[in-house]
């Protein structure tokens, strides 16, 4: 495609976000008679950046003014030029100012606590200690109460780890002489939004790391992202029976676990795990085709009776079947009919699913049946026939 040249033949560079530029043109031409209010999302250009501040155009004959140290990356820096495009929320209206603050900034500013109540923006507060029902909290130079249930998702054991730490807080109430914050809001918020992103970026079957966070009698809770925790259920820390979820794993302890399952329950997201279906050395399935192959006759214990056979474990997380129907005609019917939990029975292994981590056993093989002419023989006053014929000294004709 050729380029477009000016009066003396030279090349004329187009924006590359000639898009952004129509964009923005009509959003002028709109905005002439636009009327902006508090909380309102616009898309300006950035006009000029100052050690202080900087000026964004709003689409309306008056610029927005926006804190520099709101433009700034992790490292401090200023990570704009003139000339990018940036989404603000119109914070306040002053001196007939408009003033912005970045949309998605995490320290978004305000300048002053009652827009940021109005807006539901975080602020920036410093627990400076602990007082009758929770903590007192200074904010932008003035006092707040946080009750400390409102400090921490999880209940505050000891309420003194927070004193002396900066973090967000929503204000949640606002008068005169007091105000309230919490903590626990925002990040119920910030939970959210990562669950939602989680969901989107996980499906069922997907390996993930974490660490063991807390540990109950029903199983073990991970932490797999940051607010994002699931649980391994008992029966899925171990290819064994487990009795208690410590036999297993320690808190801290970091995890490989398999997403088994995401749902929405009561406006809160379940997220279900399992250690054992991770896969790894300590898998007893991987060893079955080399342990007990086709044939193979073991020794089990009866784990659970059916009515329509017994399950037999055969090893440490293996565990097959042994149909009704395999020994339902034999002579030891009855034996196996009274068999109950925990008791000893000697197998065949008839057939492995490897994929369905199933096992098909049955009786062993009569081991007598190719010995029984030796066994006659030894029990009695005669060979073979042929050996009977021999010693009577009958020669054929």
């Amino acid at each position: 495609m050729s380029k477009k040249k000016d009066i003396f033949g030279d090349d004329i560079e187009e924006s590359k976000d000639f898009a952004s530029f129509e964009e923005l043109f009509a959003q002028s031409e709109k905005g002439l008679d636009r009327k902006l209010r508090v909380g309102d999302d616009i898309r300006g250009e950035i006009l000029s950046i100052g050690k202080e501040e900087a000026f964004v155009s709003t689409g309306t004959p008056v610029d927005g003014l926006i804190l520099t140290k709101d433009l700034l990356d992790e490292n401090k820096e200023v990570k704009y030029k003139v000339g990018d495009v940036i989404d603000c929320v119109v914070t306040a209206f002053k001196n007939g100012e408009i003033r912005l603050s970045k949309r998605g900034s995490k320290n978004a500013t305000t300048d002053s606590l009652e827009d940021a109540f109005d807006m539901e923006l975080p602020v920036e507060g410093r627990v400076t200690e602990t007082c009758n029902g929770g903590f007192r909290v200074n904010v932008q130079g003035k006092t707040a109460f946080c009750p400390i249930s409102q400090i921490d998702l999880k209940f505050a054991t000891d309420a003194n780890e927070y004193v002396g730490k900066k973090f967000e807080f929503l204000i949640t109430q606002m008068d005169k002489r007091n105000m309230v914050v919490s903590r626990r809001r925002l990040l119920e918020i910030q939970r959210a939004e990562n669950e939602g992103t989680f969901m989107l970026k996980h499906q069922p079957g997907a390996l993930l790391d974490g660490k063991i966070v807390r540990i109950e009698r029903f199983g073990a809770f991970v932490e797999l992202e940051a607010g994002i925790e699931g649980l391994i259920h008992v029966s899925e820390l171990g290819w064994s029976r487990i009795h208690d979820p410590h036999e297993v794993v320690s808190i801290g302890q970091s995890v490989t676990v398999k997403l088994l399952k995401t749902e929405e329950l009561d406006g809160k997201l379940k997220i279900s795990l399992s250690l054992k279906q991770a896969d790894g050395e300590g898998n007893p399935w991987l060893q079955v085709p080399q342990k007990f192959p086709v044939g193979t006759v073991v020794k089990g214990k009866v784990e659970k009776k059916e009515v329509y056979g017994l399950f037999v474990n055969i090893a440490p997380g293996v565990t097959g079947l042994l149909p009704k129907s395999k020994w339902r005609d034999s002579v030891d019917a009855s034996q196996f009919e009274n068999k109950k939990r925990g008791d000893e029975v000697t197998v065949q292994v008839d057939q492995i699913l490897f994929e369905e981590k199933k096992i098909s056993l049955g009786l062993p093989g009569e081991v007598e049946d190719a010995s029984w002419k030796q066994h006659t023989a030894a029990n009695s006053g005669f060979g073979s026939l042929g050996d009977a014929f021999k010693n009577l000294n009958i020669k054929p004709k």
